[in-house]
């Protein structure tokens, strides 16, 4: 069973090469259909994928060699994301006033945290005409802008938003300033909402050898992993399929390492579960990196 979850983020050495890099894949991509290509849309980075790390190495060294096409290659970004524990209610006002017409958005909502893979929801309890409807999906933008990047510095995911009331100028209100009232509202109510790190866990399946078994099992609690089970390979004599649930962060060089425990043998296949609470010393650390200038 092969382990098609491998991947590096790739980018040209040279930004002048990306028009080649990217005729250069096509054509791999044709040849292999084992390779795959996909751009992760919160991190933007292209990742490419393969069957294991030596597939990957090779796919690189073909780009040069053929094509001429220098490539840089990292580990993908760790997909974190971040949400909030209390519910919290604040208000945020644009006003600005420059010479002519100034900008007011005026705006109160009500965050408040959702189930784990609940989603974003937003929604209005508006009377009186305080915030006039045209504006309203402005006021929903500006969340949105906000859940972009929270204050741990990563995207915000499982929250509800209230638009319960606001303000608005007959002169000096826009759809701008609306939104932009609305992204002030959430950075501030999702900074007093208890934020926490959010950590992708992945689902495994390894198959090993069964003399192998007990180290693949030993290697994968070393990498914070969780066992859910464990039972002879269907039809494959002296062969065991192992399940676990592994943080997508301790997956580089897993495969390296269950080859070195089994002579080269264990494989497995990797695919996103679910996203777990992750606190202390690691959390901390995780966000430190974030914060670190680029």
């Amino acid at each position: 069973m092969p382990s098609r979850n491998c991947a590096l983020a790739i980018e040209p050495a040279d930004r002048k090469d990306d028009v080649r890099l990217s005729s250069a894949l096509q054509r791999l991509l044709e040849e292999d259909p084992s390779l795959s290509l996909e751009q992760d849309e919160a991190s933007h980075e292209m990742r490419l994928k393969g069957v294991n790390d030596e597939h990957l190495k090779t796919t690189m060294a073909r780009l040069k060699r053929r094509y001429g096409v220098e490539v840089k290659h990292r580990a993908p970004t760790i997909g974190y994301r971040e949400s909030i524990r209390r519910p919290v209610t604040k208000r945020g006002r644009h006003k600005k006033q420059s010479g002519g017409h100034g900008q007011f958005g005026d705006v109160i909502i009500e965050v408040a945290p959702q189930a784990r893979g609940a989603g974003f929801k937003f929604a209005e309890r508006i009377s009186g005409g305080a915030v006039p409807k045209q504006w309203i999906p402005a006021v929903e933008q500006g969340v949105r802008d906000a859940l972009a990047k929270g204050p741990l510095g990563f995207p915000v995911v499982d929250v509800t938003v209230t638009l319960t009331d606001g303000s608005y100028h007959s002169v000096d209100s826009s759809e701008l300033a609306f939104r932009l009232a609305g992204k002030l509202a959430m950075q501030e109510a999702l900074a007093e909402a208890a934020p926490h790190l959010l950590e992708p866990v992945q689902r495994l399946t390894v198959v090993t050898p069964s003399a192998s078994t007990s180290r693949v099992s030993s290697a994968l609690a070393s990498r914070r992993g969780q066992m859910l089970g464990m039972a002879p390979r269907d039809g494959w004599t002296g062969w065991d399929r192992i399940e676990a649930l592994l943080p997508e962060s301790e997956i580089d060089g897993l495969e390296a390492e269950l080859r070195s425990l089994s002579q080269g043998l264990a494989t497995y296949e990797a695919t996103f579960d679910h996203l777990a609470e992750l606190n202390g010393v690691l959390a901390d650390k995780v966000v430190q990196k974030q914060a670190e200038p680029a």
